[in-house]
């Protein structure tokens, strides 16, 4: 180690320093997921958008959020009665 070292150190370069911060960022936003009012919000929108489409009550929409070992799992299950009919006209969705 040099004396021009020892009075000026090298610096970390910016992008590990911004791949730091977004991970603490991340991991915070992660841990704020568990809060209660994330999956009822999540079931009302789902609604609103299925609804838009098919005549659907709220309690034919089950949200759950689980661990599968180190990933996060969102399952989402719809009833889609028989015969249900579009609530609205259906719009082609360009691929």
């Amino acid at each position: 180690m040099s004396l021009f070292d020892f009075f000026f150190p090298k610096r970390t370069a910016s992008a590990s320093v911004a791949k730091e911060r977004l991970q603490i960022v991340l991991a915070h936003e992660r841990a704020g997921r568990d809060s209660p009012d994330f999956l009822p919000r999540l079931q009302k929108e789902l609604l609103h958008v299925v609804g838009k489409y098919i005549a659907i009550d709220e309690d034919m929409i089950r949200v759950t959020l689980g661990k599968a070992g180190a990933a996060s799992v969102l399952e989402i299950n719809v009833e889609i009665p028989k015969g249900a009919k579009a609530a609205g006209p259906m719009k082609a969705v360009p691929a």
